[in-house]
């Protein structure tokens, strides 16, 4: 019996882009895909657009929410797959075997979760690069020096989930953050490295809009490894830090 994949979208207002994430997922090779789209009431179009190109869509849920990681966490909720994932409305996988990558992983590993690369594109020309994100290896000790997987690329077992929770909504931008921290830190949820680009991410992510936006980033960091036990001056630090090579390997 495959593994059923549970892949999250949430959207609001995102009619110009969703499009490109719906048909992604549409385009996979790996048959045994549920897609759930959580909208937050949106204004436009974006409804009527997932209902048009939706092929995969098992769950669309259209009403007012707290923001995204509500938004997810109503997704996390409501899966019915194996395993959980999440393709935010701007994202894209990087090719049709994306999804067949991420169930061999978990079939081969036996882990609770995978990780892969993520490559940062133009918002207009998902083609050209702007930084790429080599996460490496998984090792424990690396969660100390504020080391995190790609949040796009980070899929795990439903029964974890359904174990450690979802986001805390406490966090606007750094949910995503504190969930992993409080997964493979404190939970010790074990992880499997896919050394490849599964996902493509447009530029302009909440947490990097503006300069009143990183320094809320980075105060949200610091809360979530003071709350999951980690240094958070060191990590603080390197997770700054280690962006910079990004940059660099395009």
């Amino acid at each position: 019996m495959s593994l059923k994949v549970s892949i999250i979208t949430a959207t609001y207002n995102s009619a110009n882009t969703v499009v490109d994430a719906i048909k992604s997922v549409n385009n996979q090779t790996y048959q045994n895909i549920e897609h759930i789209i959580i909208d937050g009431a949106s204004k436009d179009n974006t409804v009527e657009v997932v209902k048009e190109v939706g092929e995969r869509v098992g769950i669309l849920v259209s009403e007012p929410d707290k923001g995204i990681y509500d938004a997810l966490n109503k997704g996390i909720n409501v899966a019915t797959g194996d395993v959980i994932g999440f393709m935010h409305s701007d994202d894209i996988f990087s090719d049709e075997n994306a999804v067949q990558n991420i169930v061999d992983a978990f079939e081969k590993s036996l882990a609770d979760s995978v990780y892969a690369d993520l490559d940062y594109v133009q918002k207009e020309d998902t083609s050209k690069v702007v930084r790429k994100w080599v996460s490496g290896d998984f090792k424990f000790e690396k969660l100390k020096s504020g080391w995190m997987p790609p949040h796009p690329t980070f899929y795990m077992r439903r029964e974890k989930y359904q174990a450690l929770g979802g986001f805390n909504l406490g966090y606007k931008i750094a949910a995503d953050y504190d969930s992993i921290l409080r997964y493979l830190w404190k939970g010790q949820v074990t992880t499997h490295y896919i050394p490849k680009v599964l996902v493509k991410m447009r530029v302009g992510g909440a947490s990097n809009r503006s300069l009143k936006n990183i320094i809320r980033k980075s105060k949200e960091d610091k809360l979530a490894l003071k709350t999951n036990g980690l240094p958070w001056l060191r990590a603080l630090t390197f997770k700054n830090l280690s962006k910079i090579p990004q940059f660099l390997k395009k």
